[in-house]
This record gives C-alpha cells, structure tokens and sequence, in this order.
C-alpha cells in the first residue's frame, strides 16, 4: 500500500512558542510515527524572506525550530526533515508555474489584498507602495514546495486554506498543457489543534509580542504565565472559561478529566494565582523532559545540520528525477535528447 504524503512548512522567522507546540508542532511529531503516512516536514527559510530582512534572526530561528523538532521527538526515519533552501528543485520549479499561473489568481491573494487595502486607506498613496514580488507572488512558491512531492495532504489553518485552493488551481493548469504530473492537494484542518492566547488575551503570535516561548527555563516560564492577562474578579468569585486566557491554555495541554475538573473550580471561583500555578506545573510537566534535549542540540549545531542534510538528500532522491521529467515536459531538453 503506498502512503499518503503529507506536507507542513516552519517559517524560519522566530522562536518556537507554546501556541506553535500546540497548534502545529505536536500534532506533527505524532504524525511523524505513523507507519502509513510519508511526512515532509521543511524549514521554510526561502518564505521568511518575504517578511524578515534581518540575516541572524533568520539563521537563528532555523537553528531554533529544528532543535525543537528534534528535541521532541520527531521521528526522522520516518519524516523528511529538511531545509527549503537545500532543494533548489523547489525554486526551479517555481518558475515553471509561474509560468503558467495568471496575474489575477494572485492578485485575489489574501495577504497582497490586505497589504494594497492598507495602502488605500492613505489617500493618494501608490496602492501597491513597499508590496514586494515576493509577497505577491509567494503562493506560487507554496505550490512548488507542495507540488514537487505530489503532497496529498497539507494541514493548515483556515488562513492558509487560500493557498491550498491556489496550489490546486496552479496544478490543474500545469497538468492541462503538460500532461498530468501533480496531485492536487487537500487541506486538512485539524480539529484537534489548538489556538491559544497570548499573554495580552490576543492569538498568541510573534507578530503580537505577546508568546511564550516553548523552552523557557523554569523560572521564567513561571514569570510569563504570571505575566497573562485576567480580569478583576476576586477569589471565591465565580469565572467564565469562554474566551479565558488561563483556561484555553491548560485545555491544549490537560486530559479531558483534567479539563471539566477546572471547569468546576472555575464555577467555584478559584483564584487567579492558584490557577496560574496549575497552568505551570502542567506545561512544565509535558515540556521539561524535552527541554534539556533542546539545549543540548543548540550546544550541538553540526548534528542539526547533518540531520537536515541527510533529510534533503532524501528528498532530492524524490525531486531531482521528478524535475527532470517536469524540464522534458515543457520542453526543456538537450538537442537531440
């Protein structure tokens, strides 16, 4: 039975944090040990490019994600572990789609939309004013990093479903003037993933300055947690769970018992402190055992870096031959061959 190939990128534009854990990183690890699963997992440094231009930050969040990964047990055997920019085929076969992709899908992207409304609601400023082509044109590049290895299946999160559809269409287009060579892919939504707060009550999310990251030492993991942000109520006060900061946590990382027996404490008015304490103790738990790992592979770089090594030779087993067919089909050949 040949297994179906799933496909997640990282962006390598900063330091893994507790909503990447819960959201992407782990159910990712455990889809690493599944026997009927063919898993990609990449660092997507040519994407950070888009949207960071500072070389170190760059650099060291590749060193930080893949330690990460690897720290937690990602099953390497099984999984192609590898760095975007160790697979030139990705961006050969970059151009060959945008080639055959319309200026119009593109200009229907969500971020280029977002990004030109912004501009417009300056009056009289250039509506494309600091749109660079590698943000209008990256869901291209997403499709080059989904196509080459005829992904079957890409989760994501509902922001990025645009892009799977685009990836799709791209595809169809290709296979229609050239003869069927991609899967189209599908997005997959795990309901099972978790999106967490930050410690401003927002998504969690770099963007915001508002994370926690994934491997902070004990004490300033503690810190942080003490750091988010709750109401006024008063111990003995009855809490609402919905839209809880502290709640919505301890929900990614406790078992379903766990979770209804701080529902009941909730209605009883627990203490914010006492709550704070609790969302520690289970986070320390699941991440300590790893966190060791984690700085012992950040002391180890060159291990990292032959562990993404060995996994883009793998996937350049896949994309080397399969570029080369890709070349004949659009005509690109040695005279003669």
């Amino acid at each position: 039975m040949s297994k179906s190939i799933v496909l997640t990128g990282i962006t390598t534009t900063g330091t893994p944090h507790l909503g990447n854990y819960a959201g992407a990183i782990r159910p990712a690890i455990n889809a690493s040990k599944n026997e009927n699963v063919r898993p990609f997992y990449f660092l997507a440094d040519y994407h950070a490019l888009i949207k960071c231009q500072e070389p170190a930050r760059v650099k060291q969040s590749s060193l930080e994600i893949a330690a990460s990964w690897l720290a937690l047990g990602l099953d390497t055997e099984n999984a192609v572990f590898y760095r975007q920019s160790d697979v030139p085929e990705i961006l050969e076969l970059t151009w060959l789609l945008t080639c055959v992709t319309a200026k119009g899908l593109m200009n229907r992207a969500h971020a280029y939309k977002a990004a030109v409304a912004e501009n417009e609601e300056n009056e009289g400023a250039d509506p494309d004013k600091g749109i660079t082509m590698g943000l209008f044109s990256y869901p291209i590049l997403m499709a080059a990093d989904i196509l080459l290895f005829n992904a079957s299946h890409v989760p994501v999160g509902k922001d990025q479903i645009q892009h799977i559809e685009m990836a799709r269409d791209i595809a169809s287009r290709f296979n229609h003037i050239y003869g069927e060579h991609f899967t189209l892919p599908e997005a997959v939504l795990d309901a099972n993933a978790a999106t967490l707060l930050g410690l401003d009550g927002r998504k969690m999310s770099k963007s915001y300055n508002n994370t926690i990251p994934l491997f902070e030492p004990e004490n300033k993991l503690r810190k942080l947690i003490n750091k988010i942000k709750t109401n006024s109520l008063e111990p003995g006060q009855p809490k609402d769970t919905s839209d809880c900061t502290l709640f919505g946590i301890y929900q990614a990382f406790a078992a379903p018992h766990e979770v209804e027996s701080i529902r009941v404490r909730y209605a009883e008015g627990i203490s914010w402190g006492e709550m704070k304490q609790i969302l520690f103790e289970k986070i320390n738990a699941e991440i300590a055992p790893s966190r060791e790992r984690y700085q012992a592979l950040l002391e180890a770089p060159e291990h990292i870096e032959r562990q993404l090594l060995a996994g883009a030779a793998k996937a350049r087993d896949i994309s080397q031959p399969f570029m080369q067919t890709l070349r004949q089909a659009v005509g690109i050949a040695k005279i003669g061959g």
